[in-house]
């Protein structure tokens, strides 16, 4: 039998400081990547080695032993019921600020202390050499030796939504404190920095999608407006391929070729600034890029596209306001069924109405005629219209849609599914029912007179958003019945 090596490991230790469970978060976390990268490094230098090599992700614990009510404004920060709860963590420096506040919260509600200690699941070799630019894993078959003799590589049989999607099922009787385990959160940070060529440190608190590149550079210029004033609150803007800039007049380099996902953060000191993702066309995109930024745990995103207007008192460049969704976009049909009611929330709809006024300095009446409030669908043909009409049509009269796209629904979904609060503002650019199809003259037109509006929007909203306080903006309406105490 091979001997497993494993670091030092200091036993458990109980905290009252939330400050100080981080710092040992941080600690322990250091200490078994560094481990692995420095055997890792040797391991590809030399023979093949004989002895296989293990560092265990850090664990918060608490224990409880009282069903007393909590008295708390906020869905969060307390276990529903008494016993033990644990979540594993990784990258603590990352999540740092996110860490420090749930651990205070769950230590302030239950007058416990946490424990912070080494888990039983082990690290991954992958995601500990991530963030070390000198190493990386090379293909299967490229080493001297097996790979998965010698570390732990990722295990995609522990690496699930179990607890977000409220089936999981722990073996023992450890309640989860967290939506996302540890190797989740690792996979999806190589996914986020593969698909979007950003760092997923840069990634901000709020975060606007859209489904043309139309909208980066208004979001760009918009940018340099803000670098320019020095009471903006603004401190960076960062572009795709981690080309960050301070100053408004500061060249950006462009990368030669564009990754999947087009990324874009404006960023302020405490990471409550705006981040833009491209997603593209399609839900498909739309679920990736969601499924993945989820696990940062932002505190809102935002759909602002462009949409297909399916009445006929609608004009090009109206607005709509989604507070419903016709989900046939079909990509996540497994992991939240279709009879799932996805509801607005009510802040969010409030912070963009709000923004659609003080933006086109309309009210009353005159806002009404160019925003609609209503259901948007949301498909996965992007040809339907070529298809027999009968059936189709009939389904979206029936939903009283009064909009169609590809993404809208698949990202409020998602935001239901992972407790991240959203909504949807998308702007008509053709009506096929009607006669008016997007055609390259039209869209030119269109595209100069209302991208920068829009997106002018979508920003004061998220503005307005950024000024709630946590209770009022993570609505109970996204928590279930037995919810982990983190956000």
């Amino acid at each position: 039998m091979t001997k497993i090596v494993t670091p030092d490991i200091p036993k458990s230790a109980q905290f009252t400081d939330p400050g100080a469970a981080v710092a040992r978060l941080e600690e322990l976390y250091q200490s078994a990547t560094r481990f692995l990268c420095e055997n890792f490094a040797k391991s590809m230098d030399g023979d093949a080695p004989n002895l296989r090599f293990r560092a265990y992700y850090p664990e918060i614990r608490i224990e409880t032993s009282s069903y007393a009510q909590v008295d708390s404004r906020l869905s969060f920060g307390h276990v529903s019921e008494p016993g033990v709860h644990a979540t594993t963590v990784t990258r603590p420096d990352l999540f740092r600020s996110y860490l420090t506040q749930q651990i205070a919260l769950l230590i302030k509600n239950h007058d416990q202390p946490v424990s912070i200690g080494a888990s039983d699941t082990p690290i991954p070799v992958h995601f500990a050499v991530a963030n070390n630019p000198g190493l990386h894993v090379p293909h299967q078959g490229a080493a001297g030796f097996t790979l998965r003799d010698v570390f732990d590589v990722p295990d995609l049989t522990t690496t699930n939504d179990d607890i977000v999607n409220g089936v999981y099922d722990g073996e023992d009787s450890v309640g989860p404190l967290s939506l996302f385990t540890a190797q989740r959160v690792d996979y999806s940070l190589a996914r986020l920095a593969h698909y979007t060529a950003t760092d997923p440190s840069h990634f901000q608190n709020h975060v606007l999608f859209t489904n043309y590149q139309f909208y980066v550079s208004e979001f760009e210029n918009y940018a340099r407006e803000q670098l320019a004033d020095p009471d903006s609150g603004y401190t960076s803007f960062v572009s795709t391929g981690n080309v960050e800039i301070s100053e408004p007049n500061q060249k950006l380099e462009q990368p030669l070729k564009l990754p999947q996902m087009p990324t874009y953060h404006l960023k302020r000191a405490d990471g409550s600034g705006i981040t833009l993702v491209n997603i593209g066309v399609g839900p498909s995109n739309a679920k990736t890029a969601t499924d993945h930024i989820a696990v940062l745990r932002p505190h809102s995103w935002l759909m602002v596209g462009h949409c297909a207007g399916l009445r006929n008192t609608q004009a090009l460049g109206d607005f709509v306001l989604a507070h419903a969704y016709l989900r046939e976009d079909k990509v996540l049909d497994d992991d939240l069924p279709v009879w799932v009611p996805i509801p607005p929330l009510a802040e969010v709809q409030v912070a963009l109405e709000r923004a659609v006024a003080e933006v086109t300095e309309l009210e009353g009446y005159e806002l009404k005629r160019i925003m609609r409030t209503g259901t948007v669908a949301s498909v996965d043909n992007r040809n339907w219209e070529l298809r027999d009409q009968s059936g189709p049509v009939q389904r979206l009269s029936q939903s009283r849609a009064i909009a169609l796209d590809m993404e809208s629904a698949t990202i409020a979904a998602n935001g239901y599914r992972f407790r991240v609060p959203y909504g949807t503002l998308l702007c008509v650019s053709d009506k096929p029912l009607h006669g008016e199809l997007k055609l390259p003259g039209m869209a030119s037109s269109f595209y100069t007179t209302q991208v920068s509006r829009h997106l002018a929007i979508g920003i004061r909203a998220m503005e307005h958003l950024r000024g709630m306080p946590l209770e009022r903006l993570h609505s109970r309406k996204l928590r279930s019945f037995d919810e982990t105490a983190f956000l």
